[in-house]
């Protein structure tokens, strides 16, 4: 078979010597195997490390008594010698003789300076050239609002003038003294309140930059542990939390208890929202219209175990199943609470059913509904309805899209028991003329979904069944088709599955 077919992130703070650091340097190295856990294959993982032995010379000199573990004493050794499987920035000074640490709650640490104001203005200088300057910005203002949403800040952006936190994507000496190293490196770093170069955040230009995936360095994660350090906060101790100094891909970003228990304490809780005016009473939701919960409108909600799914796709790394209005969500395979959800919940404006969907590797998420077509970015409409005519493809309804490849940079869109090659940044078929579906041997000739898997198997959906399709073999595996509410939902074995 020629081409197109198919491939095979309280304790006081730091004295005051120490409080001079002036930045938290994150560099990205290879991660080392994990300690006490399992490797998770599912997340890209790197190790966060602080920049250059004058980290520990300093801290060394101002009294840290024991060198943190993995670490040279004082300014022996050699920084490029350094590949513990944490973050490079000395652990906190030993308690003084007698007391004990045990007792401690606290464990978020503080840079040992906070911003005198809670509203704070922002400026982007550079933007990288990966990402189209509008993502940039969006991705900026959701990274800050990971700590607004928890605090009393407030963050406006500035284009003009002076700002408090200056934002900069620049190359190797940039006036700082701490050179980026070009891609694969150095990927950030930002400067503490208080010092002589308060709010400066740093990122390295040179590395591949993405947003909401795990195809390159995701700007929101690295983003949002930078915006930490600018506010405040050092590493954390505490895994899985923003501030700890591994990076880890997730989706989606938010913050440990740690992280805001060390953001309010420096700044406080949010100020509580007004009280509704009890002469306004909240109006109920109407039936014609749009909204982001399931009502009692709708009070009879669809069962997994008993739907045959319209589309499904892997979006931002978890799996979505959907049927008519409703969206399934499942999460390391694991259905999530409060699902299913009307899918307006996550993209308003979505056509009331789906018949394919995919995310292409920018991280677009692109809908079909019959001969139109939807594009979003994230949860935000970007475009259409667009006539599908415009991609190349026929006007009548598609049935599923596949992102396939060990790159995920394949499309394929099935329709009418044949298949076609699509370019994404052209918005193009490859060839007009389709290619028949027996190419994807045992798949069945009309489909409804198909998805890839993290392990790069498709699987391919027809009522209330699926298909494994080995990426090695080309072909279906044995004892295939099986059943989608058995494997994925964990519902009892049905006796009417097709066969």
């Amino acid at each position: 078979m020629s081409e197109p077919a198919p491939p095979g992130m309280a304790r006081p703070p730091l004295p005051a010597a120490a409080a001079l650091l002036a930045a938290a340097l994150l560099h990205c190295a290879p991660a080392a195997p994990a300690r006490r856990h399992k490797p998770d294959v599912s997340r890209k993982q790197h190790t966060w490390k602080e920049q250059a032995p004058w980290l520990a010379a300093l801290v060394s000199a101002v009294g840290t008594g024991v060198p943190a573990k993995g670490f040279p004493v004082a300014a022996a050794g050699h920084w490029a010698s350094w590949n513990p499987p944490r973050c490079g920035v000395p652990d906190l000074p030993a308690l003084p003789d007698g007391q004990s640490g045990r007792n401690r709650q606290k464990r978020f640490v503080l840079s040992g300076g906070r911003w005198d104001k809670t509203n704070l203005t922002y400026k982007i200088i550079r933007f990288p050239w990966q990402l189209v300057k509008a993502k940039v910005r969006r991705t900026i203002e959701e990274a800050l609002k990971v700590w607004s949403d928890v605090t009393p800040l407030t963050f406006t952006e500035v284009q003009e003038g002076r700002a408090d936190i200056v934002i900069d994507f620049t190359r190797y000496w940039h006036g700082d003294n701490l050179p980026f190293d070009g891609p694969g490196g150095i990927l950030a770093h930002a400067f503490f309140p208080k010092t002589h170069r308060e709010g400066d955040v740093h990122f390295d230009y040179d590395e591949t930059w993405t947003i909401g995936n795990s195809l390159g360095t995701d700007l929101l994660q690295v983003a949002a542990h930078e915006f930490g350090h600018v506010l405040g906060l050092q590493h954390t101790a505490v895994s899985k939390s923003l501030m700890s100094p591994f990076y880890i891909f997730r989706y989606p970003l938010s913050l440990s208890e740690d992280d805001k228990q060390g953001i309010q304490y420096l700044y406080g809780k949010p100020s509580p929202a007004p009280d509704p005016t009890p002469t306004q009473p909240a109006e109920l939701p109407q039936p014609d219209l749009e909204t982001n919960e399931i009502t009692n409108v709708e009070a009879v909600q669809p069962d997994a175990c008993h739907t045959a799914f319209d589309a499904a796709a892997t979006i931002r790394g978890e799996l979505f199943f959907f049927s008519s209005r409703y969206v399934w969500r499942l999460r390391a395979g694991k259905l999530q609470d409060g699902y299913p959800a009307l899918a307006s919940r996550h993209w308003q404006g979505i056509p009331s059913s789906v018949d394919a969907t995919f995310e292409d590797p920018l991280g677009n998420i692109w809908f079909f509904q019959e001969s139109q077509y939807w594009i979003y970015d994230g949860e935000r409409r970007v475009s259409g309805p667009t006539p599908i005519v415009e991609l190349g493809l026929p006007a009548s309804p598609v049935q599923a899209a596949l992102v396939w490849g060990a790159e995920k940079n394949k499309i394929y869109i099935f329709s009418g028991g044949n298949y076609w090659r699509f370019n994404p940044q052209r918005r193009q078929v490859d060839n007009i003329y389709p290619r028949a579906m027996a190419d994807w041997r045992g798949v069945p000739p009309e489909i409804d979904a198909a998805f890839q898997d993290e392990f790069g198997f498709a699987y391919f959906l027809r009522g209330r069944d699926y298909w494994k399709f080995d990426p090695v073999q080309v072909k279906v595996l044995e004892g295939y088709p099986r059943q989608i509410s058995q494997d994925f939902f964990s519902c009892t074995p049905s006796s009417n599955s097709f066969r």
